[in-house]
């Protein structure tokens, strides 16, 4: 027989504890712990495993081919997927509540299904009139994508083997599903797990590719156990804010692909748009020259991307300066403050400083500090940048400027856009066409071209 084992998990990050108590050790959630109850076979079944039978060893050569991706027709989406979903895969999509995850999976099953595939869609948050509601608003009612709504693993895994193997099936959403040979409610961390592994285990079986939708914590990190995400195959974060009509899909896991690819759509009422040109929407209006605006050239993925870094310093009112940030790293703002402080003599440090990334971006990469830098200074000076002008550098903490990765993209991205000058780090010889390069070898050197600084600034060309 079977003797039922009590366990207290917590909810938040996984870690199991003896008896229950108010507040997670592991991560220091409150309320967080619940009490689990699993199954374990006890008697002499359980001292006595199966014995277990030889597997093939095999070695990396193969002459196989590797199987055609199945293309959604969304080409941002594939682009983050790295070309395509492979047949047999899992991939998890998470995102703040309302961002479009549903939205964004439904039109991908749509597209698919439209170009010849067979696709499923099973929902366990809403009821069919619901997800019929927005296809009809998306116009996308005509498409063969056949609907379900469950929640149990066993009738969902026993649906998909009732038909044909469909190309793609997408569970919205995995934090819903739960499966009867656990005791705890859905949603735990014990039913997430295993009704992931369920899903994972058919679509290594029958071929098709898995997307599940899955929710995420206040923190931003992807509901339930670290182990969903090592379960699956590709992990993809929709990002977005709410005053803003972009939407970003960044891949942070991909087994097939790059991790840093990024996919940019806009929100409309009919659903979301592709945006193939996303530099020139980042940037915005930006016919009228106002101080603390520089552009930066920087590189998601293998997509080259310009976007207007924004920056504001005003005289403190308190004794504690704010630092206020949006789309960029706070850490790495005060490390920049403080090595044109130290570095420069700019004495920016006793102002308040408000740092905004236009469009609602999130940039990741080291290489914005030159443009940041430049923000900073014009606005403490008071003086807008030349048009025309892109920034990107690394700034370490002696000052110098390091160079940036590939560095012929983001130029030739800039030229396409009118572009004509470019601060770069010192080592780039030319750029594409007429443009013109300005190497920047130190902080005191940027701020003695826009004219802040002190006098032990190294010397250097007129701007």
């Amino acid at each position: 027989m079977a003797r039922a084992q009590t366990s207290f998990v917590c909810q938040s990050c996984g870690a199991a504890a003896a008896k229950w108590s108010g507040k997670c050790e592991a991560c220091g959630s409150w309320n967080s712990i619940v009490e689990e109850k699993a199954f374990a076979p006890s008697g002499p079944a359980a001292r006595k495993p199966a014995r277990g039978r030889a597997v093939v060893l095999e070695d990396l050569a193969t002459s196989e081919e590797p199987p055609p991706r199945r293309v959604t027709g969304i080409a941002e989406f594939d682009r983050v997927c790295g070309g395509g979903l492979v047949p047999g895969s899992a991939l998890l999509v998470g995102g703040d509540p309302g961002v479009g995850k549903s939205t964004l999976v439904l039109q991908a099953l749509a597209a698919h299904a439209k170009a010849g595939g067979r696709v499923v869609y099973i929902s366990g948050e809403e009821a069919m009139a619901q997800v019929r509601l927005r296809a009809r608003r998306m116009d996308l009612a005509d498409a063969p994508v056949s609907l379900a709504s469950a929640t149990c693993i066993e009738d969902i895994l026993a649906t998909l083997d009732a038909g044909p193997v469909p190309g793609l099936v997408a569970i919205d959403s995995i934090q819903t599903i739960w499966t009867s040979a656990l005791d705890a409610a859905p949603g735990t961390i014990a039913q997430v797990r295993t009704a992931s592994l369920d899903l994972v285990r058919y679509a290594k079986a029958s071929g098709a590719a898995i997307l599940l939708v899955g929710h995420v914590t206040k923190e931003g990190q992807i509901a339930g156990p670290k182990a969903v995400e090592h379960l699956v195959d590709a992990v993809l974060y929709f990002e977005g804010e709410r005053g803003h009509q972009f939407r970003v899909l960044r891949a942070v896991k991909n087994r097939f692909g790059a991790t840093d690819e990024i996919g940019v759509f806009e929100m409309t009422g009919e659903g979301l748009k592709e945006v193939p040109n996303p530099s020139a929407l980042f940037l915005g209006d930006r016919n009228s020259a106002a101080p603390g605006a520089a552009v930066f050239a920087g590189l998601e993925g293998t997509r080259p991307l310009l976007v207007e870094m924004q920056a504001l310093l005003a005289p403190a009112s308190y004794g504690t300066p704010r630092r206020a940030v949006v789309g960029w790293d706070s850490s790495r703002l005060a490390m920049v403050l403080a090595v044109l402080d130290a570095r420069a003599g700019v004495g920016a440090a006793g102002n308040d400083v408000y740092l905004n990334v236009a469009g609602g971006l999130e940039i990741r990469e080291p290489a914005a500090d030159l443009a940041a830098a430049a923000a900073l200074v014009s606005s403490l000076a008071n003086r807008a940048l030349p048009r025309g002008t892109v920034f990107f550098g690394e700034i370490s903490l002696s000052g110098e400027i390091r160079p940036a990765q590939q560095p012929e993209l983001r130029l030739k991205e800039a030229a396409k856009l009118g572009f004509s000058t470019a601060l770069v780090p010192a080592g780039i010889k030319a750029g594409p066409g007429d443009m013109v390069l300005k190497e920047v070898a130190h902080v005191a050197e940027l701020a003695k071209l826009i004219g802040v600084g002190e006098k032990r600034a190294r010397e250097t060309a007129a701007w």
